[in-house]
């Protein structure tokens, strides 16, 4: 009898859509190309591997999972010690758990689906001695070495049917609209959406605004007919004031603040400038929810294929990937070792500015 082949699949970090395509791909893909094969599912991402917590996957697991949301193995957070350790709430290695999981298995490969942050973690494993393969997963399209990550253009058709739908209010009672989108440290989904919904101002946080700007462009805007306006606001949106301060200043003062969200902040500041009403809607994690786009399922079929090659050439130690629409793959620690910010010179920005739009910045 021939050697088994035994694989791991694992969905870490925060749910988005696309993960029951990708592992669809993988799990589809592998049993068409190995005759003797086991998959595990890990449960509730790398809670499971370090508590030995799995189910034993057969071909009907991977039916009929295509368009569903979320992740039907669950998925967590684990603390993570930048590119040292990934460590329970007293401190103490979760890798030994880990690794002992992987050869009780006798597993040959874990494929890891997540964001920057699980990119970086399956790294360590990977240093741990594990043969790694990964995905990239998340909405905000973040992951270096990739055009494009699954979840993110599902997410840009929720965040851009939102604020199509706030249009007609807003019109309707001449009022400034900030729609507040997910993008802490990128404005990648702030701008796809912001131009695809048709929004007269964008706030992204690699473009530090002025309010005085924001506040020109919504006068100009009424002065010129235009009675309402509508902003498109990343949650990481930071004034050219806030960009200078330390991070225990930035800290303190999101502590200090009277309000919850920098939208809240920026239409009080609207309201009292300018005596027009301002209101602020925040999706949040609807971004993240229900059933991939066709353009996510198909990209996330490609990447679980794609993994599944890997793992059949044994190639290990690298992310999938696509690049200039070609489905590659990267050593993952060239994925994990940094972030793919929204560049301010992207021709998508100077689109933006082409037809009007306002950053805030001038």
């Amino acid at each position: 009898m021939k050697n088994i082949t035994r694989v791991a699949l694992i969905t870490s970090g925060g749910d988005c859509q696309g993960l029951n395509a990708a592992m669809r791909g993988i799990g589809k893909a592998l049993h068409n190309k190995i005759e003797n094969l086991e998959i595990f599912g890990m449960y509730d991402g790398y809670r499971g591997l370090i508590e030995g917590d799995y189910k034993f996957m057969e071909p009907k697991d991977f039916a009929g999972i295509l368009t569903q949301g979320g992740t039907i193995l669950g998925t967590s957070r684990q603390r993570y010690v930048p590119g040292k350790d990934i460590v329970d709430e007293n401190g103490n290695s979760l890798i030994p758990a880990m690794k002992d999981t992987y050869n009780k298995l006798n597993l040959d490969c874990l494929v890891i689906m997540g964001g920057n942050g699980t990119q970086k973690s399956a790294k360590l494993l990977m240093d741990a001695g594990m043969n790694v393969v990964t995905l990239p997963k998340t909405i905000d399209n973040d992951i270096w070495g990739t055009d494009t990550t699954f979840g993110f253009q599902s997410a840009v058709d929720i965040a851009t049917n939102v604020i199509d739908y706030i249009h007609s209010t807003a019109s309707s009672h001449s009022r400034v609209f900030l729609v507040e989108l997910m993008g802490r440290d990128a404005g990648w989904l702030t701008l796809h959406a912001g131009i695809g919904s048709g929004a007269d101002i964008i706030l992204i946080p690699e473009i530090p605004y002025d309010i005085d700007n924001i506040l020109k462009a919504i006068d100009h805007r009424r002065r010129h007919g235009r009675s309402f306006s509508i902003l498109a606001v990343a949650e990481g949106a930071k004034s050219v004031h806030d960009q200078i301060l330390t991070e225990e200043e930035s800290r303190r003062r999101r502590e200090e603040s009277k309000h919850s969200t920098i939208s809240y902040e920026i239409a009080a500041q609207i309201e009292a400038a300018l005596g027009q009403e301002a209101r602020v809607t925040v999706p949040g994690h609807y971004q993240r929810g229900g059933p991939p786009c066709p353009y996510d399922r198909v990209l996330a079929t490609q990447f679980g294929t794609a993994a599944a090659d890997l793992i059949v050439n044994k190639q290990y130690g690298r992310m999938v990937a696509i690049q200039n629409g070609h489905i590659v793959s990267i050593p993952l620690e060239e994925a994990a070792s940094k972030t793919k910010f929204l560049p301010t010179y992207h021709p998508l920005i100077q689109v933006a500015r082409d037809i009007g739009i306002s950053f805030g910045d001038k």
